[in-house]
């Protein structure tokens, strides 16, 4: 399909890698095709290292990567080239249709699909966010995309070798689309789905091919080094997701490491703001309980002549497991909460007033943490103290009995 639907001067070559399948011969029979140059491994290397020995005998300046279980549809080329022409950054895909693994009945996929993810890494086709399908005028626009599906996609030769390739030391199958689409969009270019591009793709039920280590444990392997490589803190909710990755080897990462600093990519928390905030960071089940000082709680004021509500303490009423609602606290690490509000500081210095806020897990002001008995402010560097009923951040002492506090959960 492909040299049948697409333009002859397009296709430099076509390049074919056999990855040490039983039959060599097919290798050298589909040479005598036209423009088709097949590679043969001596042994079983997987996709994704086939893929880059594939690339880098590639001669033509953009690659395009197909899996063998696929058939092109008309004028499905030109428009991904258009776009990587107009800027070398771009990483595009068509939109994927299906081809029926029953009888290759060929089925158009939705247009207004993009690739999505869980914490667990695990793919998923999603629909695209209402407003940006509100702004969409044109059904042609292409369409941004958080991570590709990974089987077909077109980019720059010199921005592929730029960005690092692929992680070779990944096995066979599997991870390496999140590895690529988080390298593409931290380290400054961006990934897309052209809608005039179609592609049939044979979504496959199983492998017809082995993994030496067996499909979890591979799996489990290649998205762990995504993780530790691209995920920064956020890795956390990789291993709480899939904890059956907890203390499984991955190999040594140093160099993707390396790479990653001499590209100045941006940080993991840049793409969840950026790129993908609709990934919401998962909260953790809230016991809520009372923040005590000797007979005292602390507790949330009736809003001031501002609109601002302010925190303070007052004497403790009703109990641990049943307190009145402005003295119920829950500690959401790194937020201290009362239902949607979260304690806040009104300014980095000592002295500050705490206000409740509406909660914003990214607002420094609202970052806390329990230092033994102090509530210390993760930023100043301050600590919550007591001054006769008022609540203020200050230098933290274990002398001043204002900042010994008892946090008691409910049971």
């Amino acid at each position: 399909s492909v040299l049948n639907r697409t333009p002859p001067s397009l296709i430099h070559e076509i390049i074919l890698v056999d990855d040490f399948s039983s039959d060599p011969e097919d290798c050298q029979l589909l040479t005598k095709i036209p423009k088709v140059k097949c590679l043969r491994n001596n042994r079983r290397e997987g996709l994704i290292r086939s893929r880059v020995r594939g690339a880098e005998v590639a001669t033509a300046d953009i690659l395009t990567f197909l899996d063998s279980h696929c058939e092109v549809n008309s004028e499905w080329l030109q428009p991904m080239l258009q776009r990587v022409k107009e800027d070398y950054t771009r990483v595009v895909s068509p939109i994927i249709d299906v081809i029926s693994l029953d009888n290759f009945a060929y089925l158009a996929a939705s247009a207004d699909l993009r690739g999505g993810f869980d914490w667990s890494l695990h793919f998923k086709w999603e629909q695209i966010p209402i407003e940006q399908k509100m702004s969409r005028t044109d059904p042609t626009q292409s369409i941004r995309t958080p991570v590709i599906a990974g089987g077909i996609f077109v980019i720059d030769k010199s921005w592929f070798n730029h960005l690092g390739k692929y992680d070779t030391q990944m096995d066979i199958w599997g991870g390496e689309n999140f590895e690529l689409s988080f390298r593409v969009w931290m380290c400054g270019g961006s990934l897309e789905i052209v809608p005039c591009s179609r592609v049939g793709h044979v979504f496959r039920k199983r492998h017809p091919y082995d993994f030496p280590e067996g499909n979890a444990l591979t799996y489990i392997k290649n998205t762990k080094r995504t993780a530790e490589v691209w995920m920064d803190e956020y890795k956390q909710y990789y291993y709480e997701a899939r904890p059956s990755a907890i203390g499984k080897s991955f190999g040594s990462v140093a160099d993707r490491v390396e790479q990653r600093r001499k590209l100045n990519c941006k940080s993991f928390q840049w793409y969840l703001e950026n790129i993908y905030p609709e990934l919401k960071i998962p909260e953790k089940e809230l016991i809520p309980g009372i923040i005590k000082q000797g007979g005292d709680c602390l507790e949330s004021w009736a809003q001031d002549t501002t609109g601002n509500m302010l925190a303070g303490v007052g004497n403790c009423k009703g109990t641990v497991n049943n307190p009145p609602v402005t003295q119920e606290w829950a500690f959401s690490d790194p937020l201290i909460r009362q239902q949607d509000k979260c304690l806040s500081i009104t300014s980095f210095s000592a002295g500050s007033q705490i206000k409740l806020e509406a909660c914003n897990q990214k607002d420094g002001r609202q970052k806390w943490k329990m230092k033994g008995s102090f509530i210390q402010h993760f930023v100043s560097g301050l600590c919550l103290e007591n001054q006769t009923g008022r609540v203020v951040t200050n230098l933290c002492r274990a002398d001043v009995p204002g900042q010994q506090w008892e946090l008691l959960q409910a049971t």
